[in-house]
């Protein structure tokens, strides 16, 4: 039997092993149980697109909600971060008088930005997408940095010997040289990303994944609680294992 089955294997028989463990969990508690939870989740699922008013959605649409608000602010983070990171990369000075600034906003929690997001854009899916894009800023910009800084020299020298054009010495030696290093930056803000949406949707309200939990709460429904923990789980193993293939496309081609 090879690794992968053995490992497979065992992690059946641990999955066992902890279901019958939760199975035991005293009947009329609030806790959840096997049983409660799979019969809540077939009725969440039996029905995940219905539309009863803008708060009372089929899960569908609150997973829908999410994932484009974190794709919105994703998207916008990398379109900042990246031309920044080439920018502080080759500028050293630029980089020295920056860094203080970057290491003081860094460490701050993003939802820590949400009643200034509130404040400034008075728009809950506005603040949700900003808060997004302050998560997923601080990876890809440092990653970028780190890529540009650590460009063979050989590559640099031989742009400026032979007078290449900026454009044409960033598309063509720059970039590629740094692509694994900037979806690096990449992966790490994406899973950032789908971590702070559900909690910044806790506090925003109106649709997505976030906000459905805490409605949830709200009705002491601690079954569908879970069912709700298992659908962002997976969701965040596909987000991740989407950026891993095409970082392994890049490594390897």
């Amino acid at each position: 039997m090879s690794a992968r089955l053995r490992a497979a294997a065992l992690g059946l028989v641990l999955l066992v092993a902890f279901l019958l463990l939760w199975n035991l969990v005293p009947a009329g508690s609030l806790a959840p149980t096997p049983g409660g939870v799979w019969r809540r989740g077939v009725e969440i699922l039996s029905d995940p697109f219905y539309r009863d008013g803008p708060g009372s959605v089929g899960i569908f649409w609150h997973l829908v909600t999410s994932l484009r608000r974190v794709l919105v602010g994703f998207l916008l983070a990398a379109a900042i971060a990246i031309p920044l990171g080439f920018l502080l990369g080759r500028l050293q000075i630029l980089r020295w008088a920056l860094d203080p600034l970057v290491q003081i906003l860094r460490p701050v929690s993003p939802l820590a930005w949400l009643p200034i997001g509130l404040a400034l854009l008075h728009d809950a899916e506005r603040t949700a997408v900003f808060v997004i894009v302050l998560s997923a800023l601080w990876p890809i910009l440092l990653n970028t940095i780190d890529a540009v800084r650590h460009i063979h020299p050989t590559y640099l020298k031989l742009t400026s010997t032979l007078g290449t054009p900026l454009w044409l010495a960033v598309t063509q030696v720059w970039l590629p040289a740094t692509l694994p290093g900037i979806i690096t930056g990449l992966r790490l803000s994406l899973s950032t990303s789908w971590l702070v949406i559900i909690a910044a949707e806790m506090l925003v309200g109106g649709q997505g994944i976030g906000f459905f939990v805490w409605n949830m709460w709200n009705r002491l429904d601690i079954d569908a609680i879970v069912v709700a923990i298992v659908i962002i789980g997976l969701t965040g193993l596909i987000l991740d294992h989407l950026v891993a293939a095409l970082q392994r496309t890049v490594r390897y081609d």
